[in-house]
């Protein structure tokens, strides 16, 4: 089974319904939560040094090799090098690419790219999980407007997280702003749960309808992560049998942040402020 950010692909036609009942979702103790902070920390601190060095000239394959010395540096793992055969320590994608670009030395960065980095590692039993989209030197406006809403969609998405909201609620508040802004979302690939497997129960789409999936508790840990394209929705993987592009060979952008349920409200593990 391919490296995925859901378990299995959702229908490209459907919202998710009410939840499956059977859904066995591990509620983080206090003493589990500190331990996801610090990998979520060092998760950030990884990627916030990848965003300094990522420049004009500049090989996926160099990135890969710094956020792999970075991470032994706090002594972890990398997450995804190996999970499911995956080649490498970081997934770089750019412009049309949307998830799981192999980092290559051949790879260069052009300017006026925009480059996808997802980073995990795994610290003290437990997974960090993070990404971001970058301008590479003076991007197009219609790109820096895809990241400016993509992120603003995340953060709308965070604003949804507290105990007795449901899943559905963050995923209408990802699509909604998506697509009153023109873009739309992808279908296929969504965020999950996170803690001592990389990827958990629940299944977090970012479409759907608000009011309806899963009810949030205390405790739960979940990756958040919008994907988002200027053209449609429809998503199909390259003959690497990894990296994933949209159909119409539109630009596409993806964030990510793992975020605690609290007792009042949210807390984002993979935030340095």
């Amino acid at each position: 089974m391919r490296f995925s950010k859901a378990s299995v692909k959702l229908s490209g036609n459907d919202i998710p319904k009410n939840p499956a009942p059977k859904h066995q979702i591990d509620l983080k103790s206090d003493q589990d939560l500190d331990k996801l902070r610090i990998a979520g920390r060092m998760t950030a601190q990884v990627l916030k040094k990848l965003s300094e060095v990522l420049a004009e000239g500049v090989t996926t394959k160099y990135l890969d090799e710094i956020a792999e010395k970075e991470i032994l540096r706090f002594g972890a793992k990398p997450a995804f090098k190996g999970y499911r055969g995956f080649p490498a320590t970081i997934c770089v994608s750019i412009n049309d690419e949307l998830v799981h670009g192999i980092p290559d030395e051949k790879r260069f960065i052009k300017n006026g790219d925009i480059v996808s980095i997802d980073i995990g590692l795994l610290h003290d039993g437990f997974y960090g999980d993070t990404a971001c989209t970058y301008a590479a030197g003076k991007i197009s406006p219609d790109a820096a407007r895809l990241l400016k809403v993509t992120g603003e969609s995340l953060d709308r998405a965070i604003e949804q997280v507290k105990p007795g909201n449901r899943l559905g609620d963050l995923a209408y508040a990802v699509q909604s702003f998506a697509e009153s802004n023109g873009f739309s979302v992808i279908r296929d690939y969504v965020g999950h749960g996170i803690g001592r497997k990389l990827h958990e129960d629940p299944q977090v789409p970012n479409f759907g309808k608000a009011g309806t999936g899963i009810r949030l508790l205390p405790g739960m840990v979940i990756a958040i992560e919008p994907m988002i394209s200027a053209g449609g929705y429809e998503v199909k993987t390259l003959k690497d049998g990894w990296t994933v592009v949209t159909a119409d060979s539109r630009l596409c952008a993806h964030f990510e942040h793992m975020v605690a349920v609290t007792e009042s409200g949210f807390e984002v593990l993979t935030s340095l402020q």
